[in-house]
């Protein structure tokens, strides 16, 4: 086992586990930016927007999956969801997390 999945837990396993649960995937980054390219049924919802938009994220009823450029913004969105009371992993960058999900 790597020494950040010592320290982080293993992010992969955690992304299976909450696509298990039909989790829903949040884009944070700007609309222009999701508008160059995003994974395949995710929902744009910019970090400077995701807390006026609790009650809607709510009203999914899944697990949360976010993710951004780098994955400090989703991390952010996830940090916020979680306070909410919305179950939500950081899944990092977009690519990242595309090349993950579909690899499935």
């Amino acid at each position: 086992m790597r020494l950040l999945d010592l320290l982080f837990g293993n992010k992969n396993s955690k992304i299976k586990d909450f696509q298990s649960k039909g989790a829903v995937i949040i884009d944070v980054r700007t609309v222009k930016e999701y508008n160059q390219g995003a994974i395949a049924n995710s929902i744009n919802i910019p970090l400077q927007t995701i807390k006026s938009k609790i009650g809607e994220v709510k009203k999914l009823n899944k697990p949360i999956i976010t993710c951004c450029v780098s994955g400090v913004r989703s991390g952010n969105a996830a940090n916020i969801l979680k306070n909410n009371g919305i179950e939500a992993i950081n899944g990092g960058s977009w690519t990242s997390l595309n090349d993950k999900i579909s690899h499935n």
